[in-house]
């Protein structure tokens, strides 16, 4: 069992794409950011932001499928500065918003660093976030009402986002740094123990090919029974 687990952590790890995620502008029904989640998750997206809303952040619900576990959650007070941050570090930020500049979200190189900025229900992304976006995008509609709800909208550009890193082979190869692989391999397969290591500031061990931590690797001297 362990060593299944080893080889399905390790093989999803290996698809991971950290220079795709997505940045929640204040997002606050707890289905529509376990959907979200879930679907960062299925596209292999490495994290994903959010703007706290004014009464705080929702908690998952069933939606998720777990997804909150694998794909961290990092919450920020202000968008305009969390999508400066990110444009600093080559992310191109896409507003889900329409404008004079938008165009169909499916004429858009999803194989750059990609940050979807995706808005409020009912209200959507702010004119301030819209405009500080590198592009406005759009899901063009064809019956009566103007837009998706956002955890589809989400998917929707997600998937464009996969099908397009399919085409252009960056799931082939991890995009991963070897040593970030082997931390999230370790904390993925012992969560509660890799907690123990961080409160006390101590290297991870080595766990061999069966998933197994090799003896008088890094022990804390607490822990005594593998879990």
């Amino acid at each position: 069992m362990k060593q299944a687990r080893l080889q399905k952590i390790q093989r999803v790890l290996s698809l991971r794409q950290p220079t795709l995620t997505v940045l929640l502008e204040e997002v606050h029904k707890p289905h529509n950011l376990s959907a979200i989640l879930r679907s960062c998750d299925a596209v292999g997206a490495m994290e994903a932001h959010a703007i706290v809303p004014r009464g705080g952040m929702p908690t998952y619900n069933a939606t998720s499928g777990s997804a909150e576990k694998w794909v961290p959650l990092h919450t920020h007070k202000e968008v305009l500065p969390t999508i400066e941050s990110l444009q600093q570090k080559g992310f191109q930020v896409l507003a889900t918003h329409l404008s004079e500049r938008a165009v169909d979200y499916r004429d858009v190189d999803y194989t750059r660093p990609t940050c979807i900025l995706l808005g409020a229900e009912k209200w959507g992304v702010s004119e301030a976030a819209a405009k500080a976006a590198d592009q406005n995008i759009i899901i063009p509609m064809m019956g009566m009402v103007q837009s998706l709800n956002v955890s589809v909208a989400a998917a929707t550009i997600l998937f464009e986002a996969q099908r397009q890193r399919q085409v252009a082979g960056m799931y082939q190869e991890p995009q991963i740094d070897p040593e970030t692989l082997k931390r999230l391999t370790f904390e993925w397969l012992y969560p509660d123990l890799a907690e123990i290591y961080q409160d006390r500031g101590e290297a991870y061990p080595d766990i061999d090919e069966e998933g197994m931590i090799v003896q008088g690797s890094h022990q804390p001297s607490v822990v005594s029974d593998q879990p």
